[in-house]
């Protein structure tokens, strides 16, 4: 895996040089926009929208736009502001990990210690174990900081950046049912037909077969392969009068679904 980032891991006055790599990979297909006419490639340009003219990489700058006016900030002044943070990982508080919601958690990285160095990554890492707890810190990574939470996974700490709380839209305005009237018997069904599918959480039984079919699509337009046209699936919602015989339905005829595999 490619380093991604160099610094230290402080907890008081403990500090611990380490690496970050991302410990997730896109399995989504890398689709190239092209001309259909003579299978070009198309590609995107930098483009001033003043004189429509394509512009030097070494003449863009970063700028700020303010009361008006823009204020251009060099590589130095962005460095000189994220110059702590940019270089250590400081974990201010250890907390509960059920406490954070998980809308709030995003990308996960792996940590490893620098050679020489095992001891203290071990000792934060068994500590963390034992207590059960995990810390929460701040980074600057690319211009920007992140807030995120450190926690141990097998013999490794992960670094999982987290949303801010002003990341995530309320759910204020959505139409959402505070109290449903039912009956008791309906939801007796409904809660007997989730224990019936109920199993133990393995992740190798799951998979991504929409990229699966997409790439023997792929394959078979390749080889002059035409594949059959699937059918539209219609999804028909229950009404509220129906949810009954539906959920009698359910439970007498359907055994819990099979995994993908």
């Amino acid at each position: 895996m490619r380093t991604i980032w160099k610094g230290s891991l402080g907890f008081g006055l403990v500090n611990i040089p380490i690496k970050m790599y991302s410990a997730t990979k896109d399995r989504r297909l890398d689709f190239d926009l092209i001309d259909r006419r003579n299978h070009a490639r198309v590609r995107n340009k930098r483009v001033n929208e003043k004189t429509g003219e394509e512009v030097p990489y070494n003449e863009i700058v970063k700028a700020y736009k303010y009361e008006g006016k823009y204020v251009e900030l060099t590589d130095e002044e962005l460095e000189r502001a994220e110059e702590e943070k940019n270089t250590i990982i400081q974990l201010d508080s250890f907390v509960e990990e059920e406490e954070i919601d998980e809308i709030y958690f995003k990308k996960p990285y792996y940590l490893s210690p620098e050679k020489g160095n095992k001891t203290g990554y071990g000792l934060l890492r068994d500590a963390m174990r034992k207590t059960g707890k995990v810390g929460i810190a701040t980074i600057v990574m690319r211009g920007q900081e992140e807030l995120a939470v450190i926690r141990p996974m097998g013999d490794a700490l992960v670094l999982q950046k987290l949303r801010f709380m002003e990341e995530v839209n309320k759910t204020d305005d959505l139409e959402l049912p505070h109290k449903v009237d039912i009956g008791g018997a309906q939801l007796d069904m409904a809660v007997e037909l989730i224990n019936q599918f109920t199993t133990e959480f393995d992740i190798h039984d799951y998979r991504d077969t929409y990229t699966e079919k997409l790439m023997k699509t792929i394959e078979a337009k390749a080889k002059g392969k035409k594949k059959p046209t699937p059918k539209k699936v219609e999804t028909i919602p229950t009404k509220t009068k129906d949810l009954m015989a539906q959920l009698k339905a359910s439970l007498s005829s359907n055994q819990p679904r099979m995994r993908a595999s």
